[in-house]
């Protein structure tokens, strides 16, 4: 543990990969804030994740990895005294000894970590019944934080409050009257995916009376999702590839709810507070037990199996093929159900 006397001003917390990985390390943010108030905290990141950072009330700087590499690296007008390497990053990690950063914390099972890094945590990710969540706070040690935080403890640290005001464009479409959900049916080839016509049949299934449905996705994506709308049997918005993420942040944030593949998105809405409702395969280590949603409204769709068949093979996986379509309406329609009475209270 570090003593008093040594103890950082500020930290970089690396993180520099996708929106979802990014959602659930903000709790490790959240936590140093509790402990020392007064330290400055950074985050590394790749650029599209600003959005997402610039969001998090215990963060105090973005810090883009592009101009980390190239760069002299300020956190509130000082050097950065220390860094966690919350993503293994050999380049990042050079670059943080080249830097002097008189503190960098890293993971035993990285040989370069043994050259680049002073404090070393023993940490197996991929053989750990943890959460991905739980298994970064484990980088906290040498800071003296150890406590081992519950799911439910977490879900109170992700401070995404300070949004973007969302734009008009954007609040013309929500329906105050109906179930705002957003179905964002891609993840960018990071997770197993809901086949196509499971999302255009889940959609047909939605009483167009109840539901106001927003389909979302990244501009390569805008195509899938038109397929998606030229199954359909009723009128949908189609916001894909015209989504800032900033906006689209603030857009679930005024929605009611999320049907995604196990991607940011799903993290996004979970850590929203809006219902979240992801589609998972029951492969180690990409299963709910490592990647769920947190949230106290998030619901994890899995068949319950040990699967080892598709484990290789990103293209096709019967077991997220076998979530149906009627699982997911009927969770929506509780959680529509659930609006609705407390609409009128």
């Amino acid at each position: 543990m570090i003593s008093q006397k040594n103890f950082p001003a500020n930290i970089l917390l690396s993180r520099n990969d996708g929106i979802g990985d990014m959602v659930l390390m903000l709790p490790m943010a959240g936590i140093l804030k509790a402990q020392y108030p007064q330290i400055n905290i950074a985050v590394l990141g790749k650029k599209y994740t600003k959005a997402l950072v610039d969001a998090c009330v215990y963060v105090d700087e973005f810090i883009d990895e592009e101009d980390y590499f190239s760069k002299e690296i300020l956190i509130d007008k000082l050097k950065p005294q220390a860094i966690i390497h919350v993503r293994t990053n050999k380049r990042v990690a050079k670059r943080a000894k080249e830097l002097n950063i008189r503190l960098r914390i890293g993971t035993r099972s990285r040989l370069y970590h043994w050259a680049t890094c002073n404090k070393l945590i023993s940490l197996r990710r991929k053989s750990s019944d943890l959460h991905e969540a739980q298994l970064n706070l484990k980088l906290l040690a040498p800071l003296g934080i150890v406590k081992e935080y519950s799911i439910k403890e977490l879900q109170t640290f992700f401070g995404l409050e300070r949004l973007e005001v969302l734009g008009q464009q954007y609040l013309d479409v929500l329906q105050t009257d109906k179930f705002n959900l957003v179905i964002h049916p891609k993840s960018e080839g990071s997770s197993r995916e809901w086949p196509i016509e499971h999302f255009t049949a889940l959609i047909n299934m939605l009483d167009a009376d109840k539901y106001n449905i927003i389909l979302t996705g990244v501009e390569k994506e805008k195509q899938f999702v038109q397929t998606i709308i030229d199954g359909l049997n009723k009128p949908v918005i189609n916001l894909a590839g015209n989504l800032p993420l900033g906006q689209f942040i603030s857009l679930l944030k005024h929605a009611d709810g999320i049907v995604a593949n196990a991607t940011g998105p799903l993290h996004l809405g979970a850590a929203l507070g809006i219902h979240a409702l992801g589609i998972y395969p029951p492969i180690k280590p990409i299963d709910p037990g490592r990647w769920a949603p947190l949230g106290l409204k998030a619901e994890v769709f899995v068949l319950d199996k040990n699967c080892k068949a598709c484990k290789n093979n990103k293209n096709f996986c019967p077991c997220v093929n076998a979530i149906q379509p009627a699982q997911i309406k009927m969770a929506l329609d509780n959680a529509a159900s659930q609006k609705q009475i407390a609409t009128t209270l």
